[in-house]
């Protein structure tokens, strides 16, 4: 019977999580039904059956697993029932175990009990029924991992954390979700004194065992309240990622200028009156064009620096930062200098509903080469972004507002929008990055080419 391996449904992913199996176990599945929901890095996916047969579910619900190992299998009937063995040796292993060994064990129980002392048999029997599984690591791993190859299913954060604290995996209890080992249980079981036992027995007690028996008290001690600790999703924890790889590897210079924004005023006003009762493009739709076209006219603008190489795209891919339920998401316009102003209006919209809604898909969050983010619905004046690796470049929106500036010899009120761009200065220099930000308030102050 076929395996069906935890498929890679974005670039960027590295392990995915079972959320709901759609059908069950034993039912007979066609090719292109649906089978499981899965989370990945950057969204909720549904994976669809590739061939016909029947289904046998490896994976649990809760399960996180890395690319490639089996969640079920589909084939012949006959072969669904040794299918499920492997799924089920965690937590039948303890069980032969005890089966198996209770005619043998009475015979050298009896042979100590006669030449040691009777102290040490009374000790055996105890753990022979409850303390001797949760002593071995090697059933809890199981648990918590994969049957065959008991590997241990831990967070990037936690592997990282253990490894560099010389700490086995397999001796420490997991506390997330399907028994997953968590950046926390690893901390736990790091602290002086916490044995692997004492960790399994009471990971959330661990780092504070005499100080603190309680999460409230241990928040009183501190002065800051009880504390609730909130794990990260997929998308948090890659985003999380990414923006300290971006901190930490890119060398980053920011460059900031007011663009007069008194024609494209004008000419939304003009569209707006166009459009009737369709929705007009926005400001940030003319910010995303003016980028588009300052991006095919700068290609390293529109590139990345990867070792020790400039990488020039040959797409212009356009990445606007939207507020989702939990985390900002960056869904891509392709090819936005290609596109007319009231298409990538369009575009923006849907990419933003479905955002919002939790149906993002990771090719729509994938193969951008720049982006916009705007922030400036929310009265922010001026900010700076963090840049999106590896993309060169981002640039930060702030407020469209009337302000007094000085406009052909007087002072007169005009609507005036603060831009900021943040630049990889291993790939964009000063004096490129200074003539593609120019380029970009030019458009918008000669708005008309926006709309062509």
């Amino acid at each position: 019977m076929p395996d069906v391996a935890m498929p890679r449904l974005s670039d960027s992913m590295e392990e995915g999580t079972i959320l709901k199996w759609l059908k069950a176990d034993g039912d007979q599945v066609a090719r292109g039904d649906e089978l499981v929901e899965i989370e990945t890095d950057k969204a909720n996916m549904t994976y669809e059956a590739d061939q016909d047969g029947v289904l046998t579910i490896v994976a649990r619900e809760g399960d996180t697993l890395p690319i490639g190992e089996p969640i079920c299998r589909i084939g012949e009937e006959d072969g669904a029932a040794p299918a499920q063995d492997p799924e089920q040796e965690p937590a039948a292993a303890p069980e032969a175990e005890q089966d198996e060994p209770a005619p043998e064990e009475p015979a050298p129980e009896k042979e100590p009990a006669t030449e040691p002392a009777p102290e040490e048999p009374a000790p055996e029997k105890e753990p022979a029924t409850e303390p001797a599984p949760a002593q071995e690591s090697v059933p809890v791993a199981a648990g918590r991992g994969d049957a065959d190859n008991g590997r241990v299913k831990a967070s990037p954060v936690a592997r990282r954390m253990a490894r560099e604290l010389g700490l086995e995996l397999a001796a420490v209890a997991g506390t997330g979700p399907g028994g997953r080992v968590v950046k926390a249980d690893v901390e736990a079981a790091a602290q002086p004194g916490a044995a692997p036992a004492a960790a399994a027995a009471s990971a959330p007690a661990a780092p504070s065992p005499a100080a603190a028996p309680s999460a409230t008290a241990e928040g009183a001690d501190t002065g800051r309240g009880t504390a609730t600790r909130q794990e990260l999703t997929k998308l948090q924890q890659v985003i999380a990622r990414r923006m300290a790889e971006s901190k930490a590897t890119a060398p980053e210079f920011t460059l900031q200028m007011e663009i007069d924004m008194e024609r494209a005023v004008e000419l939304r006003a003009g569209l707006k009156q166009a459009a009737g009762e369709r929705p007009a493009p926005s400001y940030n739709d003319m910010v995303v064009k003016a980028c588009a076209l300052a991006l095919r006219e700068f290609p390293r603008a529109n590139g990345a620096y990867r070792d020790g190489a400039f990488e020039l795209y040959g797409r212009v891919n356009v990445g606007v930062a939207v507020a989702g339920q939990d985390a900002l998401v960056v869904p891509t316009v392709f090819d936005a200098d290609r596109k007319s102003l009231g298409e990538i209006a369009r575009e923006t919209r849907a990419l933003a509903e479905r955002v919002r809604a939790g149906e993002i898909t990771p090719p729509e969050l994938s193969g951008g080469t720049f982006t916009v983010s705007n922030l400036g619905m929310y009265g922010v004046s001026n900010f700076t972004a963090v840049i999106n690796p590896p993309q060169a470049a981002i640039l930060a929106v702030g407020e469209l507002a009337p302000r007094a500036v000085v406009h052909e010899g007087a002072l007169v009120a005009r609507h005036v929008m603060a831009v900021t761009l943040a630049c990889d200065h291993r790939i964009l220099y000063g004096a490129d990055a200074a003539e593609f930000l120019a380029r970009i308030r030019d458009l918008l102050q000669q708005p008309l080419a926006l709309a062509l």
